[in-house]
């Protein structure tokens, strides 16, 4: 989506915006090795960094955040130097603040474990399942980490379905291979 597109939907949906002001939600791009991620970040953090199509995060973040949303690259900028730090190998654990919002409390506190998993290490959908307490919640906590809103940043990818299945994720099963591959040979 270019700007001159986000510009009319905002436009449209957001009657309220004002191109000059900035946004409640910065919304925007970053593109990396495995893919586009869609970046928005609210007053409380990074509440999207998302492998979902633009238009999809941004009508769940009119519904669930707020109207206000538009192009800040003063907020989103941060995020996109992280990202492409980590990449490169020069960052293992992000410092950008993370707004959890767009998660159930459940998903709230799968996410909140995986981000104990070590840069380069994995842990199984059941082990996780079983430090939440929660043994029996092995498709719950599948579901959880596919539906991450704040991929990479917390650290879905390293949740496997066993040692030679990496299982489920947001981006697909290439992008996850990519990134164990990434963060093994480190």
């Amino acid at each position: 989506m270019s700007s001159g597109d986000l510009e009319a939907l905002l436009r449209v949906t957001a009657p309220g915006y004002q191109p000059e002001s900035a946004p409640d939600t910065a919304f925007g791009t970053a593109e990396t090795p495995v893919g586009v991620l869609v970046v928005a970040v609210t007053n409380r953090g990074v509440v999207a960094c998302s492998y979902e199509d633009e238009n999809v995060v941004f009508e769940r973040l009119v519904r669930e955040v707020g109207s206000f949303i538009g192009p800040d690259p003063r907020r989103i900028d941060p995020v996109r130097r992280e990202l492409d730090a980590y990449f490169a190998g020069r960052l293992r654990t992000f410092s950008s603040p993370i707004d959890l919002r767009l998660a159930s409390s459940f998903s709230r506190a799968v996410l909140q474990s995986l981000a104990a998993i070590p840069y380069g290490a994995t842990q199984t959908f059941a082990d996780v399942a079983a430090r939440l307490g929660r043994p029996q919640a092995v498709r719950a906590v599948t579901n959880a980490v596919t539906a991450n809103p704040v991929c990479l940043l917390v650290p879905c990818h390293r949740a496997v379905e066993s040692p030679d299945n990496p299982g489920a994720y947001a981006g697909g099963p290439e992008a996850k291979q990519r990134l164990l591959a990434l963060e093994s040979a480190r």
